[in-house]
């Protein structure tokens, strides 16, 4: 075995730099690989197919590099092409390694927050179309009523630091009133789109007290821990010097500008081509 097997974390851009974030914070031993497609994004709008194919492109590269293990950081990406990677092209490429996405971690725990029994889901128009996140939460907790709303304006104004002005707000109170004319008795609401945590402030001031807001980093990391401990033949393939390296398919003097704010410290990333 290679001595180099970092566990890979894809994104179609920034946002799965939160869940990095916690993956490095929890998991500080292991050695990471980011790779951020930010020359084909954003993934929210583009079709099941197109997103398929970005997705295994990733894959395969991650897979060249050694990993052993990739994480789609990515809920349009693990909502549209996860389940095909997994039943049809792993078996073929690569059948003892594994991809592992962030909507069956969420879904498995998102009920034991929700007294009510109403969860709303705030995420890009590519997840709610997918309806993902009704179908697997329906899996674990038969008696929740899901409501989704799509906030197509959230991520280029996250990506463009727009957070603090009157347009953004106005968004905001927008699409969280239409989240709760679905269902007025929400009492928890995913940010079900890696994105969405740097406006957790403004997102906040129109939610009421009660209700709980929850962010898929730490949901991530909890769960990828447990899945390494589960599986002893994963993680000793996976290499352990606390290396962090960061990959981009646009520019990278950008990538690291933009970038630094999602993860919280300073990036400094390479272009590679897809």
């Amino acid at each position: 075995m290679s001595q180099e097997a970092p566990i890979g974390v894809f994104d179609s851009g920034y946002g799965g730099l939160t869940v990095l974030k916690e993956l490095v914070q929890r998991l500080p031993q292991y050695d990471y690989l980011y790779l951020g497609d930010n020359a084909r994004a954003p993934y929210g709008t583009r079709s099941f197919d197109t997103v398929y194919h970005y997705t295994l492109d990733a894959v395969k590269w991650f897979f060249e590099q050694g990993c052993q293990l990739v994480i789609l950081a990515c809920n349009t990406a693990s909502a549209k092409a996860l389940r095909t990677i997994q039943q049809n092209d792993l078996p073929l490429l690569a059948p003892d390694r594994r991809v592992l996405g962030v909507i069956r971690p969420t879904t498995e725990i998102i009920g034991k927050y929700s007294e009510t029994r109403e969860i709303g889901i705030l995420a890009t128009r590519g997840t709610v179309a997918s309806d993902s996140y009704p179908i697997e939460i329906a899996k674990f907790y038969p008696d929740i009523l899901t409501y989704q709303e799509a906030c197509p304006m959230w991520v280029p104004i996250i990506e463009n630091n727009e957070m603090d002005n009157a347009g953004t707000h106005h968004f905001i109170k927008k699409n969280l009133h239409n989240l709760f004319q679905k269902g007025d008795n929400i009492d928890v609401i995913l940010l079900a789109c890696t994105h969405y945590p740097l406006m957790l402030k403004q997102i906040r001031e129109y939610v009421p007290v009660q209700v709980k807001l929850l962010t898929q980093g730490e949901i991530v990391a909890e769960s990828l821990e447990d899945y390494l401990q589960r599986h002893p033949e994963i993680d000793e393939k996976c290499s352990k010097s606390g290396l962090v390296q960061f990959f981009t398919t646009d520019a990278a003097e950008d990538f690291d500008e933009k970038g630094s704010a999602f993860f919280g410290a300073p990036v400094k990333s390479k272009h590679v081509s897809m």
